[in-house]
């Protein structure tokens, strides 16, 4: 054995290195994490994994909407059509109406004052509108999370719905509600115009996110430019205008490319409320609305603080076509003149020439006014009428009723009222005896007079003032309204005769047959009765009123339809209808109508009417230059208490002709004064003494012939 326990090397085994101990200070964290994690460890494990779960889903879910956003903006980007055919989204069209000289003074319908783009408008509105509407509107992507987050927070702080009253919209958004998505007006789906276009303006929730997505697909397809032009021509500004160019046109007089910054601010403060902040309905309400909107311009640039402070001195202020707001009634019925398919359901922007005159009509207005205000006892509620045209029917004015600002659609009494005439009736009864050859001196016995009238009785009429007058000529007997020999000269010359003339002269109101005829007891609306006054102030032709000259689409420059005048047939004969306007002259210059002589010499000849009980009271006459007519009474037929014919309704007639012929030269009436004859004799109790009495109906109408064919 080789070696020695001294001396022999011993055998172990290699050591291996020690694993070296923790510091006493990481052993405690250590320890510390250790017996944490023991204590949390189910509720970290639960939190931990649920954390885990919802990021999963949530980034997976995130991924998911993100890609179909992205699909439906890239959707609704390749269908949206080029920006031209965006800007005019009105599915009628308008009608503007123009008076005599071509003026504009009334507009019907959603005027579209035609395509004006952000590159050409007004600066001054274009940075309006970005002030007050969306001051990032070149800096975000269509839609402003600081906008909307913004809107929510006022409307919650106000007590309101999270979408309730403030929206945060950006331009983008607002354009994108006024395209309605995409979504076409159609009108099968049995819904309005209005019901549709309220049903765009729904904000649910669903619908503001499809809003968001649709404005995002705008501004992936159009320039911010383009996107502002549409919103320009789209917006809705009040008054029937569709649009900045039509709404600059309709308040100011001017274009959208030219307004100046008073002008532009007041424009864009319609957008929050149009119909509240429209100028023509609160003008200083809308002026301190633009203020408002000068104050935004001003701090963010957009305005010096002389030029806001300019703006503020130098307020807008309407043109004198949107301040007269004159014409309403008169617009109405010029609308019922044209076809349809070219008024009130055109699907064209139409132009209407009328013979409409803005002097004439603020004429009749401020005298209605005057007499109201002065000779009417306040808080009367009865009503009065005004139409004034010249004497080929060519109507210049117009008034409904004594509200005439803003009355588009309203009842209009002018032309819808129809009402008994009362002695403005008896025109035609003594046009009748004098186209038959009687002369306005023949006589007649006013005294007691009866009738036994088939199937109602004995029928005894009587005179306003229940007197009798004894002998008087027919001209005293039309000056003095005595209806005794109205009557008797109406059953002389026959019934037939006198309703024939007046359905001639234009009365189309079915006239009964009967005796009390003869003192209005049938009723006409004032437009018919002026018209056919008007025949007798143009020597005895009839008119067919009318205020529609020219129809034609607008750029168009031939018209569609053309009125050349209103003058029809012959009724009586020019020696007649001359003798009638002298028998009328003489009511105004000594009987029933005093109150309605003019000042400064025009002459003028007229009828008083005034019927049963005092319902209804009129005066219409004439100048040589224009006829009116004037109506007055209750709408539900309450007796007019003290008024007559000759009273207020007088007065309101000398009211409008005096501001009418202002300034104008008088002219002589077209008539012939009788031969001054002594008193005939008459043959009997009933019938009028004249020298060419027919004997017979077929002499009547001999006479009537030669008279027409030689002027008699």
């Amino acid at each position: 054995m080789s070696g020695s326990k001294k001396g022999g090397s011993r055998l172990v085994a290699d050591k291996r290195p020690k694993k070296s101990k923790p510091a006493p200070a990481a052993r405690t964290k250590r320890k510390r994490r250790t017996s944490r994690s023991r204590r949390r460890g189910p509720i970290a494990w639960l939190f931990g994994g649920l954390f885990r779960f919802v990021w999963g889903i949530g980034w997976r879910v995130t991924a998911l909407v993100a890609l179909a956003v992205g699909g439906a903006v890239l959707y609704y980007a390749a269908t949206l059509p080029p920006v031209t055919a965006l800007l005019d989204g009105r599915s009628k069209g308008s009608v503007t109406l123009l008076d005599r000289d071509g003026e504009v003074f009334a507009w019907r319908g959603e005027q579209f004052g035609g395509q004006i783009t952000a590159e050409t408008v007004s600066p001054d509105l274009k940075n309006a509108i970005i002030a007050t509407e969306d001051r990032r509107f070149y800096r975000h992507f269509g839609i402003s999370p600081r906008g909307i987050a913004s809107a929510v927070r006022i409307n919650l702080s106000e007590g309101r719905g999270p979408l309730s009253g403030h929206g945060g919209s950006t331009i983008t958004q607002q354009t994108a509600k006024l395209l309605c998505l995409g979504t076409v007006y159609d009108p099968a789906s049995g819904l309005t115009e209005a019901e549709f276009e309220a049903d765009c303006r729904r904000t649910t929730i669903a619908r503001k996110i499809k809003e968001a997505v649709y404005a995002m697909a705008m501004e992936l397809r159009y320039s911010k430019d383009d996107i502002l032009t549409i919103y320009l021509n789209r917006a809705y500004l009040g008054a029937g205008s569709r649009g900045f160019e039509a709404a600059a046109q309709r308040y100011f007089g001017r274009s959208a490319n030219e307004v100046l910054p008073s002008e532009a601010a007041m424009l864009a403060g319609l957008l929050v409320a149009p119909t509240r902040y429209a100028p023509t309905a609160n003008l200083e309400r809308s002026q301190n609305r633009a203020n408002l909107i000068l104050g935004l311009m001003e701090e963010q640039g957009y305005l010096t603080t002389a030029e806001a402070t300019r703006a503020r001195q130098n307020p807008a202020r309407l043109s004198e076509a949107a301040e007269a707001r004159a014409g309403g009634y008169f617009a109405d019925w010029v609308m019922d003149q044209g076809p349809t398919y070219l008024t009130d359901e055109t699907t064209e922007d139409v132009i209407i020439r009328t013979t409409f005159d803005q002097r004439i009509q603020n004429a009749a207005e401020e005298a209605l006014q005057w007499v109201f205000d002065n000779k009417v006892r306040e808080g009367s509620k009865a009503q009065a009428a005004i139409v004034v045209m010249s004497a080929d029917g060519a109507v210049r004015g117009m008034v409904g009723g004594r509200k005439f600002r803003g009355v588009a659609g309203q009842f209009n009494r002018a032309i819808q009222a129809k009402r008994q005439t009362g002695s403005a009736f008896k025109p035609f009864v003594y046009g009748a005896a004098l186209d038959l050859g009687y002369s306005p001196n023949d006589t007649v016995i006013d005294e007691p007079y009866c009738l036994d009238i088939p199937g109602s009785g004995r029928w005894c009429p009587s005179n306003y003032t229940n007197d009798y007058k004894g002998r008087v000529t027919m001209t005293d007997a039309l000056a003095q309204s005595l209806n005794i020999p109205a009557v008797k000269v109406f059953e002389t010359v026959g019934r037939e005769a006198v309703v024939n003339i007046a359905n001639d002269f234009g009365i189309e109101s079915d006239i009964a047959g009967g005796p009390a005829v003869a003192l209005g007891a049938s009723e006409s609306t004032l437009l018919e009765m002026t018209g056919a006054f008007a025949g007798i102030l143009n020597g005895g032709s009839s008119v067919d009123p009318y205020g529609l000259v020219t129809l034609s689409l607008k750029g168009d420059t031939s018209p569609l339809l053309e009125q050349e005048g209103g003058i029809g047939e012959r009724v009586i004969t020019p020696k007649a209808a001359q003798e009638l306007v002298w028998m009328m002259h003489q009511v105004i210059e000594r009987g029933t109508g005093t109150r309605a002589k003019l000042p400064g010499g025009h002459p003028a000849a007229g009828k008083t009417g005034t019927t049963q009980a005092a319902r209804d009271a009129w005066f219409i006459g004439f100048t040589a230059d224009y006829v009116a007519g004037v109506w007055m009474g209750y709408d539900d037929n309450t007796p007019l208490s003290g008024v007559t014919g000759g009273g207020l309704p007088a007065e309101i007639w000398r009211e409008t002709m005096a501001r009418v012929h202002e300034g104008t030269p008088p002219r002589p009436l077209p008539m012939i004064a009788p031969a001054q004859q002594a008193p005939q004799v008459a043959r009997d109790q009933t019938a009028p003494r004249r020298q060419t009495q027919p004997d017979n109906a077929v002499e009547r109408v001999i006479l009537n012939v030669l008279n027409e064919l030689f002027g008699n």
